[in-house]
């Protein structure tokens, strides 16, 4: 299947052909504070992130308040909790969202959601959401990836937890849907992940086997696996950051600091520019190291018709000479005129 060419998203280019767009996702690392969450766009902007992310849900529309056993967290950064009462400590209130969106759009920053039902969505149109974000826990949602479709945005499906048979439904769902600007993102939902379960070899095959842009959604406590996947074609990069990794948040122990972000935005892009293209020709930088080449010089002085023996030529450095595939061919002619020590082999010298 042939790749997709890439989509736009707040006046950025999305696509192997464009430096990785780097999504900042705030997730719960508001701890509960607008005010920190205003920060935290500020943070982002600052560190140079394309897009700011967040979540919109209630507990209610996540989960219900149930203490049966299902519904208890054993293990992981957040046991001890009812999802119930996780959703309740992380969520992002819903009246947070325009101040949130004004505070973004102000200063030039894209800001988008993950939705989790379909109120979500109602209230992020609302707020004229450019894009949407599926959440690797939701991508065997069908339903509301088609009511996501349905809007005409684009639309970024995390793949964490999915096999290839849910993630092809999930693409299925979005195009049947309406949704003709599509992402994937390679993910491992765990929290945090290690490097070696990230396999990111699987980013080409995606991007071969659905014919999207694809990126990769990381979970891993530092930069390296994200810039690795830049090698493989991943054209975004979403990280969960925070102001401060000691905060004790739901998220707070495996997202990125400010300088960190800054980091990985600087560094991405240089990763995407040493890729290029295919190109043996000799690059301007280093015109400069020529005369640092290897070439023919006379190491003994000669007078014009004396014969050029093994003695009287070697392959040193600067590269002002003849190339030294070319001694057999010297090696036996004569020089046309007197030579000193150190001269560089040129035919002219060669008769």
């Amino acid at each position: 299947m042939a790749t997709s060419a890439g989509f736009e998203l707040g006046g950025w280019r999305i696509g192997v052909d464009a430096p990785p767009f780097v999504i900042a996702e705030m997730s719960a690392n508001h701890n509960g504070s607008l005010d920190v969450a205003l920060q935290l766009i500020d943070a982002a902007k600052a560190a140079g992130a394309n897009a700011v992310k967040i979540q919109t849900y209630r507990p209610d529309t996540i989960t219900l308040d149930s203490d049966r056993p299902d519904f208890h967290i054993t293990s992981g950064p957040w046991a001890g909790r009812t999802l119930h009462q996780l959703y309740d400590w992380a969520h992002t209130p819903w009246e947070w969202h325009r101040p949130l969106f004004d505070h973004a759009n102000a200063r030039g920053l894209t800001i988008f959601s993950s939705p989790f039902d379909t109120t979500a969505v109602d209230l992020l149109e609302s707020l004229g959401a450019p894009a949407y974000k599926i959440a690797s826990f939701e991508a065997i949602d069908l339903p509301l990836i088609r009511y996501v479709a349905a809007t005409g945005k684009p639309m970024i499906i995390s793949t964490g937890l999915a096999d290839a048979d849910e993630i092809g439904e999930a693409v299925e769902a979005a195009r049947s849907g309406g949704c003709r600007q599509l992402a994937l993102l390679h993910c491992v939902s765990g929290y945090p992940a290690p490097a070696a379960d990230y396999n990111l070899r699987t980013i080409p095959d995606m991007i071969a086997r659905w014919g999207l842009t694809v990126g990769l959604s990381d979970h891993t406590l530092d930069n390296t696996t994200a810039l690795a996947s830049i090698a493989l074609g991943a054209s975004l990069i979403e990280k969960h950051f925070t102001l401060d990794r000691s905060r004790g948040g739901p998220d707070d122990s495996f997202s990125l600091e400010p300088a960190e972000l800054a980091a990985l935005c600087r560094d991405s892009r240089t990763a995407w520019e040493s890729l290029g293209q295919i190109d043996y020709s000799r690059k301007p930088s280093e015109a400069g190291n020529l005369k640092f080449r290897r070439s023919l010089y006379f190491v003994r002085a000669l007078k014009a018709g004396e014969t050029v023996s093994a003695d009287a030529v070697r392959s040193v450095r600067p590269g002002y000479g003849l190339a030294p595939k070319y001694l057999d061919a010297v090696l036996g002619r004569t020089v046309a005129c007197d030579v000193e020590f150190g001269t560089p082999v040129s035919w002219k010298s060669l008769q």
